[in-house]
């Protein structure tokens, strides 16, 4: 079983189904889950799964004394292979069907939760805390999408090209296995569809009322500072830092200052 690299950190990894289909999910300090510390859930990119956030989660995790749950999406990682073809509403039901009932059934629908989503995994966080908000207490988003811009049809055809190569299907292979295909075009080919180009979540940003922290690389592939730009404008309590000589993963790519950064945002949540 691929586990989260983490070399200190006590972990209880398993499967669950959800919606029909089997999920892999992991917890970070599973024994802090019976005390009243929130739980920090992380929400992975979307050619991302639970070994890809590398040792972030166990590092938050540890450093905040909290516990954490990581988990690898429908498609992604040790989590069931996708049956069929991705709609223009993926997140949606990621963020609204999914993300509930995985909460449900591992008993966590009463505890207080923080989000941290990169990529579509934040605009899976910004969802589910704009539609789903009953004990979600902060956000956070890494290169979090809330609309399609140019840049991000440009990045993901150079994916698309790195993917055809070669190197990029060797790279993600080593997280997906078999599935490696069938994740990648089912998020390539959904993201370039000509009717996705209208694809917007800023409806659920003014309806988000709890702390959000918003972080983004200057040189972004997927995204320009427009995005920061619509969560500063349309959630209240929120907080914007745009990480210098940093690209789609500031959390890898600059793991000490968005640690950081982290750190004190979440430890002035209640």
């Amino acid at each position: 079983m691929s586990k989260i690299e983490n070399n200190n950190n006590s972990t209880t990894p398993g499967f669950i189904n959800v919606q029909g289909v089997s999920l892999h999910y992991e917890f970070l300090h599973p024994e802090l889950l019976s005390t009243d510390k929130p739980l920090l859930v992380f929400l992975h990119e979307g050619l991302g799964s639970i070994a890809q956030w590398k040792d972030f989660p166990a590092l938050l995790s540890n450093k905040m004394n909290y516990p954490a749950l990581v988990f690898d999406r429908y498609g992604h990682g040790l989590s069931e292979k996708l049956k069929t073809t991705r709609q223009m509403t993926f997140m949606h039901e990621q963020a609204q069907v999914f993300l509930p009932e995985l909460f449900s059934k591992l008993n966590l629908k009463d505890h207080r939760k923080i989000l941290i989503g990169h990529s579509d995994g934040g605009s899976i966080s910004i969802i589910h805390a704009g539609s789903c908000p009953e004990n979600i207490i902060g956000v956070i988003t890494l290169a979090a999408h809330l609309f399609l811009e140019e840049i991000s049809l440009q990045g993901i055809r150079e994916a698309v090209k790195m993917f055809e190569q070669g190197t990029l299907r060797e790279l993600l292979f080593k997280y997906h296995g078999n599935k490696t295909v069938s994740m990648f075009y089912g998020w390539a080919d959904t993201w370039l569809k000509p009717n996705f180009r209208e694809w917007s979540i800023e409806e659920f940003l003014p309806k988000i009322k709890v702390p959000f922290l918003a972080i983004q690389g200057d040189k972004d592939q997927y995204g320009s500072f427009a995005q920061l730009e619509g969560i500063q404008k349309q959630v209240k309590e929120s907080r914007i830092e745009l990480i210098h000589n940093c690209g789609h993963s500031p959390h890898l790519q600059q793991k000490e200052k968005v640690l950081n950064l982290m750190c004190k945002f979440i430890q002035k949540l209640k």
